[in-house]
């Protein structure tokens, strides 16, 4: 099966005694026939069928426990109740007092013990090992206690071992001593605590156990001393309740395990050396032999042969008393290394682990909870399948656990879902037979995932399974001859891939998943060649759909390939790019600008009438270097590419189309290259054209409105087009040039005086035109003012001015008067991007002239803005047949509530201006939620008080809404519960300083208890509770923000504000103050709000009382500044 074992979902510490770890007993003893079997196969060689191979391992449980309990001297029974197996759980390390400085150092005062010197590794580990041997030589029961000695100290025990207690006490005795002598209050031991020296520390206590079976290995690893008594240690630590224990024994143990398979297949090396020299010798003719040899040949090999059973022996002793009880670790760390080794020995002894009585172990691990021992099992698993000599012995493992292991493609850890991908890329490599199309369709979707890593492991599958060379394919020829490239198969087979994957928009994930794996991703000859050359007699031609994929794949391989920068989205946030990586894309792009330079044209005029292929083909050129035009002589092609470009704007109306050709446009017109001049006159050839035809084309439809004539369908349309191109070109040219700014006003001017004007659509591109001048107009004034100084640049200041006012009012009676919401719209970006460039950062430039352009929105304008976000923003989402649709519209409204809240983040506008974008904050949370919780942030880095003032306003002006809609306020309703939901957020805005938002958290309260306890309206019962005293509920949700002494402070603002000894202040209109007041009070002996220690750093004035009780009345309205003078 493969599921894991039952006890597997809860994973627990067995603490087990193994029968004969106790102490010193003699091999038979240690290694005695329990345990005499290789773990998993019966007496007889006979191997467990399908059924039972992958059985969860039986748990002792007639053996004696190791409990704290018992090592201070309590009795146990001797067959514990059924429920101490369930309270067997390691014990989590207790929590520090704080301030209490980590435990990083083991007291050790003897600086010549091993574990010093293996801590502080002066020398080699080796001559440290041999110096610990000779020591043993001479008396190995003291070498023998400063080993024990150095594995109790490496777990961070302060206990000593003395040489009366290891001659006269068993190890179990010896590890509960020292269990006693534990450190209870500290979580520390070596293997766990951070920093280099402790991460040194950690790899030199694994070399050190390897290396002393390494230097041991002839002759003391035999001596029925040494071994028996580390591996009785080790076992009987590894089954502490103490965490540290356990986890050092267990990581010693297991390098033990890996040192002894090396001796192990040192031995068989030589055994089988032996042998073939004892088989030779005996063969030879009786007169020839050597007697004497052939005896010595049989002693060594029959040695050698003792040798290996008693290191299978101590294997498999180990691996039953301890691997078998710790790979199910509550520590995911000991459950790590479990995993982790015994990869080491399935690769290093396949003979002896490599088999499914060993596999099922990462098998059922293969579900565990924690992403690293997950990760662990794959790393084990990864060189095994890696072997062409090994994969007959996973048949059945990858049987049984392929579904688990397809499943982690998946993993939440993406790691672990990355070496999941590589290791199904291997199974398909040896066993492809087990992979169903579905298991490998499940592989596929991952090119597209939005972690690089994952998708180009993904990436490598595709290739092994699809893009595999093949020698005998013939590629074909074309219709002309020209025999295909090797690639040209294989990028018809991605073409279809991409197509059948529909994500169709996401063909540049595609091409990272795969660019840097395939070299057929820069092909580019033979992509060209798919494209421009007719089909051979035995090809089929390139449908429509699939030149529209192919030329996308293509355009995403010229991008990458030239930036060398992975698509938005999936690349890193912060990446250096290394020098090896911007030679590779320098030499990329060199060879793309060689091909294309001379193809594109060619591929221009076959696609010219496509405006979908056109839009991509159009922007290759902006990847180019454009040096090889002049250092490859390649002029004729560039007049060419000009050329095309030209006729692209003429004969194309697409929107994308023509930005696409004006920004490659743009890049061919870089100033410094040596095709500039070549360029800039084609731009202007270009630009004349498109000018003339606009003026033309106005020309017409003013003549036909002067003569009370209607325009068709054809003049409509001319100008339109003529239009569209003017300003998408005015987006990236500067058009100035050609003094189209009268002719353009003209037109929004003609709007306002009620005359007949241009198409609605018309008229959008002619306010975006009229934008982009007024941007450029500023650019030429920087640009002389950095060349001429500012006496140049007055004049021009001055009519820069005049068209930006003009602009500005026209743009607000389009939103005003506007009967079309596409002008109202695109009028108020353009107010909005325009009061962000003309603030007043142009005042702070080195130029003081400049300071004439800063426009600062008046408080009508401000209204009208908040007027247009309020309508067409903050509006129920209307359900659409087409999610692409009503994602455009989301995404547009989007943009609308960010040019207005960068207003506010950009101090244009005061933060009061907000108020009615905050109280949206809750109902509109997953459309703009991340937009206006950024507001709030920025708001408060302005000014806190200011901040926590608007949000005051944002709940006053809900709650009266709710006054409005239903007569009073109902406190059970839903509306006031949504209230209280919006409080509650803006209080958890605030942070855990209460010592930092102090001022702002008590300025809130006493806004919100004069507006509560304020009215402006005739009150009927003058005894009645004010109309709106609900709201101090609502200040309720702030109160736990408040200081304790400050709280007194607002609650003597409260009691001089409103009487509470009234008769009727305990009726149920009265709950909201009292509960105010509750919190108020009780709060008083609560323990004071989380504080930063900076803020109490500050000095004492700055932390002093808001407002001492009897302080006169005078500052109660004085609540912020200049902001909120009336509130």
């Amino acid at each position: 099966m493969d599921e894991p074992p039952p006890e597997y979902e809860n994973p627990m510490t067995p603490c087990v005694e193994p029968d004969g770890y106790g102490g010193y007993t003699p091999a038979t003893a240690l290694y005695g026939e329990t345990y005499g079997e290789q773990a998993g196969s019966s007496g007889d060689g006979v191997r467990y069928d399908q059924g039972t191979q992958f059985e969860s391992p039986p748990t002792p449980g007639g053996n004696r426990r190791v409990t704290r309990s018992k090592a201070r001297g309590a009795t146990a029974p001797t067959h514990p109740p059924p429920s101490v197996r369930q309270a067997a759980v390691t014990e989590p390390p207790r929590k520090r007092k704080a301030g209490r400085k980590p435990h990083v150092e083991i007291p050790s005062e003897d600086e010549s013990s091993l574990y010093n010197i293996i801590r502080n590794c002066k020398s080699s580990m080796t001559n440290i090992v041999d110096d610990w041997i000779e020591s043993y030589k001479v008396n190995r029961e003291t070498a023998l206690i400063s080993l024990m000695q150095f594995f109790i100290n490496a777990s961070g025990c302060k206990g000593r071992i003395t040489p009366q207690m290891q001659a006269t006490m068993e190890h179990v005795t010896i590890i509960r001593k020292m269990t006693e002598e534990f450190d209870e209050e500290s979580g520390e031991y070596p293997l766990i605590m951070t920093g280099q020296a402790w991460k040194k520390f950690r790899q030199n206590f694994c070399d050190f156990v390897q290396t002393l079976v390494k230097q041991c290995q002839y002759s003391i690893i035999y001596d029925q001393f040494l071994m028996d008594n580390v591996i009785s240690l080790l076992t009987g630590l590894s089954d502490s309740q103490v965490r540290a224990f356990r986890h050092t024994a267990t990581l010693a143990a297991m390098k033990l395990m890996t040192a002894l398979v090396d001796v192990a297949l040192t031995v068989s090396v030589n055994l089988d050396n032996t042998q073939r020299q004892y088989e030779s010798e005996r063969q030879k003719t009786r007169d020839k032999r050597a007697s004497d040899r052939l005896e010595s040949l049989l002693a060594k090999r029959q040695e050698l042969e003792e040798n290996m059973d008693e290191i299978k022996n101590m294997l498999t002793y180990m691996f039953k008393s301890v691997f078998v009880h710790r790979y199910r670790d509550t520590l995911p760390e000991i459950r790590a290394i479990a995993m982790s080794e015994i990869g080491v020995w399935m690769q290093k002894f396949h003979a002896n682990f490599l088999d499914d009585s060993y596999l099922k172990y990462i098998g059922w691990t293969l579900h565990d909870k924690v992403g690293e021992v997950r990760l662990r099992c794959l790393q084990a698993l990864q060189p095994l399948y890696a072997s062409e000599e090994l994969k007959g012995k996973l048949e059945l493992f990858t049987n049984k656990f392929k579904d688990r292991i397809v499943a982690m493609t998946l993993d939440k850890e993406y790691d672990v879902a990355v070496q999941a991908v590589k290791l199904v890329i291997s199974i398909l490599k040896h066993h492809s037979e087990i992979l169903s199309d579905k298991d490998c369709e499940h592989v596929y979707e991952l090119v597209y995932s939005s972690h690089r890593a994952v998708a180009q492991a993904a990436g490598e599958f595709l290739n092994e399974r699809l893009f595999q060379p093949v020698t005998d394919l013939d590629p074909g020829k074309t219709k002309r001859g020209k025999r295909r490239l090797p690639n040209t198969p294989f990028i018809r087979d991605l073409v279809q891939f991409f197509i059948e994957s529909e994500l169709h928009e996401h063909g540049a994930y595609l091409v990272d998943s795969l660019i840097e794996s395939n070299p057929m991703m820069k092909d580019w000859e033979c992509m060209t060649d798919l494209l421009l050359e007719e089909p051979g007699p035995h090809e089929e031609q390139l449908d429509n759909r699939q030149e529209t994929s192919l030329i996308e794949i293509m355009v995403c391989c010229v991008r990458q390939a030239a930036t060398g920068e992975a698509p938005v989205g999936r690349g890193p946030n912060r990446k250096v790019t290394s020098i090896k990586e911007v030679k590779q894309a320098n030499e990329d792009k060199q060879k793309l600008t060689e091909h294309f330079i001379q193809t594109l044209p060619q591929l221009l005029d076959k696609y010219i009438a496509d405006p979908e292929k056109l839009t991509n083909l159009l922007a290759i050129p902006q990847y180019f270097d454009l040096d090889i035009y002049t250092t490859s002589r390649q002029e004729a092609s560039l007049q060419q590419l000009l050329a095309k470009l030209k006729h692209v704007v003429q004969v194309q109306q697409e929107t994308e189309v023509l930005e696409t050709c004006a920004k490659t446009l743009e890049f061919l017109c870089s100033e410094g290259n040596a095709i500039f001049t070549r360029c800039d006159v084609a731009r202007s050839t270009i630009i004349d054209m498109i000018v003339s035809s606009y003026k033309d084309a106005i020309d017409d439809w003013r003549n036909l409105l002067m003569g009370e004539e209607t325009p068709n369908a054809d003049e409509i349309f001319n100008v339109v087009s003529s239009l569209k191109k003017v300003s998408i070109f005015y987006a990236c040219h500067n058009l100035n040039t050609w003094q189209l700014w009268p002719t353009l006003f003209q037109d929004i001017k003609d709007v306002q005086t009620d005359e007949q004007s241009l198409p609605q659509e018309a008229l959008k591109y002619c306010i975006a035109s009229c934008f982009y001048s007024i941007m450029w107009g500023l650019k030429h004034v920087e640009h002389t003012m950095e060349v001429g100084g500012s006496s140049n640049a007055k004049g021009e200041i001055e009519e820069l001015r005049n068209r930006l006012d003009n602009f500005m009012v026209a743009m607000q009676n389009m939103i005003r008067n506007s009967p079309h919401q596409v002008i109202k719209e695109e009028s108020y970006i353009s107010i909005c991007d325009l009061l962000v460039i003309f603030s007043d950062q142009l005042g702070t430039s080195n130029s003081s002239i400049l300071c004439d352009l800063v426009y600062e929105p008046d408080k009508t304008m401000q209204m009208m803005l908040n007027d247009f976000i309020q309508m067409y923003v903050f509006i129920p989402e209307q359900d659409s047949e087409h999610d692409e649709h009503r994602i455009e519209e989301l995404h547009k409204r989007r943009n609308f509530l960010a040019a207005y809240c960068k207003l506010i983040v950009y101090n244009i506008m005061p933060t009061k201006a907000a108020a009615d974008v905050f109280k949206h904050y809750v109902k509109y949370y997953n459309e703009y939620g991340d937009i206006i919780k950024a507001t709030l942030s920025k708001a408060r880095e302005i000014n806190k008080v200011n901040c926590a003032l608007t949000m005051c306003v944002s709940l006053s002006q809900m709650f009266q809404t709710q006054q409005q809609t239903s007569g009073r306020v109902v406190r059970a309703s839903e509306e006031f519960y949504s209230l209280k939901e919006l409080a509650k957020r803006f209080a958890l805005s605030f942070g855990l300083d209460a010592v930092k938002n102090r001022e702002a958290i008590t300025a809130l309260h006493r806004a919100g208890i004069l507006f509560a306890v304020n009215s402006n309206e005739t009150v009927e019962d003058p005894l009645g509770p004010p109309p709106n005293l609900p709201f101090l509920e609502i200040l309720t949700e702030f109160t736990n923000k408040l200081l304790k002494q400050d709280k007194k402070v607002v609650l003597n603002f409260l009691d001089r504000r409103i009487a509470t000894g009234m008769p009727s202040s305990r009726g149920e209109d009265w709950q909201p103050l009292l509960l105010y007041r509750n919190s108020l009070v009780h709060g008083e002996s609560d323990q004071l709000p989380v504080t930063s220690k900076r803020a109490y750093s500050r000095k004492r004035k700055d932390v002093g009382p808001i407002e001492e009780e009897g302080h006169g009345d005078d500052g109660d309205d004085a609540i912020s500044d200049h902001e909120f003078p009336h509130f």
